[in-house]
């Protein structure tokens, strides 16, 4: 059976990681978990730390401070290449992402080698978002399909799993963004490899505990990087 790693990062995610990696390991006897945990204040790690004691499938990574979120997936994935995973997820912490769509993902990457979790490929499927926010995100989308060429309609969307050998093909150490425009980075790159992409509907719900990581910072950064990939991919053409 092929061996499944689900990576999430955390920071002060106390009330919520018990009962995250409880749901994820519910999902087959073949799926593992890994927090990459930013030194979190409210001791999310000391609770990983704890059920690892009864519990094989789970994994942490510490790191000494709060490093970012792409930071902690290459982590997370440098972690399960040399492990050899099989599929590699990307998860929230904040039950936005619904650990119980976890069989669908795995039936769907039975096909390609990327498979995102989209808001946006069955009308807009987003919960409890201020109107601001999600025309925010959609519009965002639609700028980098029509920029990049990106076949998703939701490229800044952080459900995804992955084949090893997507991840594999891309020089992790050259991965410096976070937030959206990891997302869109990552995305990108499997995609201009020749590698296969597929979106499955979710319904993304914001969080209900703990406190959201977006900032202006990370909307400025996914507008430059959209341009950054356009022009690396003309110059690659030429």
């Amino acid at each position: 059976m092929p061996k499944t790693l689900v990576i999430t990062p955390t920071f002060n995610e106390a009330e919520n990681v018990e009962r995250l990696i409880t749901i994820v390991l519910e999902q087959g006897d073949t799926v593992e978990m890994l927090i990459v945990d930013d030194n979190s204040p409210d001791g999310t790690a000391a609770i990983v730390k704890r059920m690892m004691e009864t519990q094989p499938r789970i994994h942490i990574i510490e790191r000494a401070g709060k490093m970012g979120l792409g930071t902690a997936y290459v982590a997370g994935f440098k972690y399960a290449i040399e492990r050899k995973f099989d599929y590699i997820f990307e998860m929230d912490a904040d039950f936005s992402h619904n650990p119980k769509d976890i069989p669908a993902f795995l039936k769907k990457i039975e096909e390609v080698d990327l498979v995102v979790g989209s808001r946006y490929c069955k009308g807009i499927s987003v919960v409890y978002w201020p109107m601001k926010r999600l025309l925010l995100s959609y519009f965002a989308n639609v700028y980098t399909r029509i920029i990049t060429g990106l076949p998703l309609k939701d490229a800044t969307g952080g459900y995804k799993c992955y084949r090893r050998a997507a991840l594999e093909s891309i020089n992790l150490d050259k991965i410096k963004s976070n937030g959206y425009s990891f997302q869109i980075e990552m995305s990108f790159k499997v995609w201009s490899r020749g590698f296969r992409l597929a979106e499955i509907p979710i319904i993304f719900v914001d969080r209900d505990a703990g406190v959201s990581k977006m900032s202006r910072k990370i909307v400025y950064e996914a507008v430059y990087m959209v341009w950054v990939l356009k022009l690396r991919s003309i110059l690659n053409r030429l």
